[in-house]
């Protein structure tokens, strides 16, 4: 009788604690789902480059004499009552584009488009840069109070330039380059809330430390913002890149992950300089869901 009676507190015990795994693990998929169901995006206009040499989009010559007027795009992403900026556009100062002769328009300020939304600088509190060249990260500096997440070794390769005067990244980035500055160079993929909602993908090759940006949408479902990976939406099956592309193998093994990772989740890919890419989201102020 004893021993039944120590069987039937065991299997009840047992079961118990079994309940309460299960209530976990249901609390958890249900969080992750609630958070996945609270994100939300913008596009926002970061400027455009005015008659650029399109043969500078391809490293294989696909493109000659024409001219090319690619987009210049940046991100808003709200995490639940947390905003991230992805990529901050072209500089408001005399930057590079225009040291060489590259004519760009600016775009509106990211500030005054972030108050169009009633959003005030100091609520951002991300700033996630794709790479390291200087249209991608123009205005991080209207948002000092961020952290900062950009590629180790992008992130190290302006800290490596700081006795050099490269003024506009050094002026752009300068709040994050002290000692004990809100910054997070990322090696790797980052799971940017911990939830599985926004992450950083490691996708190196256009820079050494490049990033995409994969982002699931409740309502449009996930998107690829694919930083440089690609300058126009028919390199993706063509394994074309940029002549300014820093390691062409590598750059070849993060297309094929992107597009692999793009069929398994059915995401859709937005290359960033692509207007027509672009514009397959809603048209600022309305944002995605």
């Amino acid at each position: 009788m004893c021993h039944s009676i120590r069987f039937m507190r065991w299997n009840f015990d047992s079961l118990r604690v079994l309940a309460a795994t299960a209530i976990l693990i249901l609390t958890g998929i249900n969080g992750l789902q609630a958070a996945e169901s609270d994100v939300e995006l913008w596009r926002l206009d970061c400027g455009e480059f005015l008659d650029l040499d399109r043969s500078l989009a391809s490293d294989v010559f696909a493109y000659q004499s024409r001219t090319w007027r690619p987009t210049n795009s940046c991100y808003l992403i709200r995490h639940k009552q947390e905003y991230m900026l992805w990529d901050t556009g072209l500089s408001l100062t005399a930057s590079w584009e225009e040291s060489i002769g590259w004519k760009t328009a600016k775009g509106e300020p990211l500030v005054a488009q972030l108050a169009r939304l009633q959003i005030k600088p100091e609520q951002i509190s991300i700033i996630g840069i794709s790479h390291s060249h200087a249209d991608h990260l123009g205005q991080a500096i209207q948002f000092p109070q961020a952290r900062l997440l950009m590629g180790k070794a992008d992130f190290d390769m302006v800290v490596s330039q700081k006795s050099v005067p490269v003024k506009n990244k050094l002026y752009d980035l300068s709040p994050w380059l002290d000692e004990g500055a809100k910054v997070e160079p990322i090696d790797g993929d980052k799971d940017v809330f911990g939830d599985g909602s926004v992450i950083m993908l490691s996708t190196p090759g256009h820079t050494l430390g490049h990033h995409s940006l994969l982002v699931r949408l409740p309502e449009l479902g996930p998107i690829i913002l694919s930083g440089d990976l690609w300058s126009m939406a028919d390199q993706i099956s063509s394994n074309n890149m940029s002549v300014f592309t820093m390691n062409r193998a590598e750059a070849l093994a993060s297309m094929d992950r992107v597009r692999q990772i793009a069929k398994n989740l059915k995401a859709k890919i937005i290359v960033q300089h692509e207007r027509l890419d672009v514009d397959k989201l809603p048209t600022f102020p309305s944002s995605a869901q």
